[in-house]
């Protein structure tokens, strides 16, 4: 009889011991979950710059720097008969000074760019408030596209008529 004494246990030692396992097991997978997420996320910050960092950076522009282009543009028109007149003085804003002396080499095409591009607008169209920005779109165009061909960017962020006379 005592190996049938021996044999039964009592099913709410039983019962008991199954619930201290399972609390054991699951203390122990939380642990384990909270040691591996601390860890991944530690990595992978240091992985990875800082998303604000790399915000307040692109968000901060060069300081501005102008540049005169001299002399000043004139070009004549012939309107009716009558000889008519434009004088434009010309600013260029860029932000890099080092792209920007690259492209005074290439002064004489962006003037001859300008020049035949500013003959080639109806004098009608340009005594208005629209034509004149629509010319300076124009001119800025103008300039990018000689500065994308040659030195591969575009260098001016825009042109700047500083005097525009029609006569």
């Amino acid at each position: 009889m005592a190996k049938t004494d021996d044999a039964v246990v009592d099913p709410a030692k039983k019962g008991k011991l199954k619930l201290i396992i399972i609390v054991v097991v699951a203390l122990l997978l939380a642990i384990g979950m909270s040691v591996g997420a601390t860890w991944f996320i530690m990595h992978r910050a240091e992985s990875k710059p800082d998303a604000a960092a790399i915000a307040a950076a692109a968000n901060t522009k060069k300081e501005a720097i102008f540049e005169p282009l001299t002399p000043p543009f004139v070009v004549n028109y012939n309107v009716n008969g009558r000889q008519r007149y434009m004088q434009v003085s010309i600013t260029l804003l860029a932000r890099d000074h080092a792209d920007l002396e690259a492209l005074k080499v290439h002064m004489p095409v962006i003037r001859n760019n300008l020049v035949m591009m500013f003959s080639g607008q109806p004098f009608d169209t340009i005594a208005t408030p629209v034509g004149m920005e629509m010319l300076r779109q124009k001119a800025t165009a103008s300039v990018q596209e000689v500065a994308q061909k040659e030195l591969g960017k575009t260098v001016i962020d825009q042109l700047l008529f500083t005097n525009f006379v029609l006569q």
